[in-house]
């Protein structure tokens, strides 16, 4: 039924009020972009920005600048002369402020380079995401989080910290601290277990990253060894949080399906609610892995592997310590009601007799040596990294944008609102 509306002596049908509304929101969006552009083209050029014209077109207050440029983030797509003022305080990052050396990793967004700033000439990795294979894959959600959480967990020891994302046109830009020290994985498969003081002190810089995140009501989802790097130091890195959930409290729950299947928790594979507690079973699937050289419920056989994570105990064979197989065994229970961590999280874990040669508070700071350095020369040194990858060549399609502007590159442009970041001016490239 149509439902008339009467103002002025003038019939609008619904149907048609709801077209002349689309066709205004549509409208008001693409001059809305058109303006974001032109401004962050504008900003992008602070002597320009400078010019007394271009000052009042945009109403900069220059007494705002010094507060400005304590702003910690800054939205993208500047719309505000504020917005705009604090883009111009301070450098702007540019795909082409770096050299890319070599490709360092591969996923089906894009791809992981080590990169030189040209400027202070440190070392970076510098992740490229292409934006249409994100929206193809509807995986927007997940990008964002990821650079959420990245933005959260800069100032914890044994997390990937974010020093700025930005983007073109076409292209999504993390630049990332560089870590060089190889994927856990990689080390694990070379040395096939781990002895427990080993297996031990990963575990555990692994934990405290976990309850951290956990305090921020933010759940990991996606712990395996090929996300735990080592530094040159041989520390910890958790890295990917591309499959990470914000917003869990304490006893908030999800029913996302993702995960990597050797190490998917019951719960997860049959669709139920999950909560924090997944990650203490992804923590034991790991940590069994350490020291028994495969996953808890291996199989080639894929049926057969979610089968053994349904309805099998772990096989937990006496050459790992009681207390070891004791975590094993609580970090491994099928029920998140009664696994390990349901009640007061990383401190169950924490004042568990397994980690009790552990010094949290060394740990915390650093001051406990790590049981394997790897042996790196320098930042260029990547014998830790998969020759599949390094041998690669560097494309210079990274530093170009796409010029041809189609419906599909419109769409890209404006799909990830809010995601440049970088720190105020003083602490840029510290």
């Amino acid at each position: 039924p149509t439902m008339a509306v009467t103002e002025a002596g003038c019939d609008l049908t619904y149907c048609r009020m709801r077209g002349i509304v689309a066709v205004l929101t549509a409208f008001i969006k693409e001059r809305k972009m058109g303006l974001n552009d032109f401004i962050q083209k504008l900003v992008s050029t602070p002597h320009i920005c400078q010019h007394v014209e271009v000052n009042n077109f945009l109403k900069i207050d220059k007494n705002q600048v010094p507060w400005l440029r304590t702003l910690s983030k800054c939205p993208d797509g500047p719309q505000t002369a504020a917005l705009a003022c604090a883009w111009s305080s301070r450098p702007l990052i540019k795909p082409y402020d770096f050299d890319y050396l070599k490709i360092i990793g591969k996923g089906s967004f894009g791809k992981v380079l080590l990169a030189r700033h040209k400027e202070t000439t440190k070392y970076y990795a510098v992740k490229v995401l292409q934006k249409k294979i994100i929206i193809k894959k509807k995986e927007q959600k997940h990008i964002m989080a990821e650079r959420s959480v990245l933005m959260k967990n800069i100032k914890h020891p044994f997390l990937v910290g974010l020093h700025y994302s930005f983007q073109t046109t076409d292209k999504l830009y993390f630049v990332l601290d560089y870590v060089n020290g190889g994927e856990l994985f990689y080390h694990l498969q070379r040395e096939r277990i781990f002895l427990e003081p080993r297996a031990r002190f990963y575990a555990a810089e692994i934990a405290s990253a976990l309850g951290y995140l956990h305090s921020l009501h933010i759940v990991y989802r996606d712990l395996k060894p090929e996300n735990i790097l080592l530094d040159s130091q041989g520390h910890i890195v958790l890295t990917d949080f591309g499959l990470c959930k914000e917003g869990l409290e304490a006893n908030g729950t999800t029913t996302t399906f993702c995960g990597t299947p050797e190490y998917l928790a019951p719960e997860v594979l049959q669709k139920q609610a999950y909560d924090r507690t997944v990650d203490w079973w992804c923590l034991g699937s790991v940590l069994y892995e350490m020291l028994y050289g495969l996953p808890p419920f291996y199989s080639r056989n894929t049926a057969e592997m979610y089968n053994n994570i349904l309805h099998k105990s772990p096989v937990l064979k006496p050459n790992v310590s009681n207390a070891g197989r004791e975590l094993l065994e609580g970090l491994l229970q099928k029920d998140r009601a009664r696994r390990l961590g349901v009640k007061d999280d990383f401190l169950e874990l924490k004042f568990h007799s397994f980690f009790s040669p552990i010094n949290w508070e060394d740990l915390m700071a650093k001051r406990i040596t790590p049981p394997f350095v790897p042996s790196v020369s320098g930042p260029t040194d990547l014998r830790h990294f998969d020759p599949e990858f390094t041998h690669l060549p560097v494309t210079s399609s990274l530093c170009t944008e796409t010029l041809t502007v189609t419906s599909s590159v419109r769409e890209a442009a404006g799909a990830f609102p809010g995601f440049s970041y970088g720190p105020p001016a003083e602490h840029a490239f510290m």
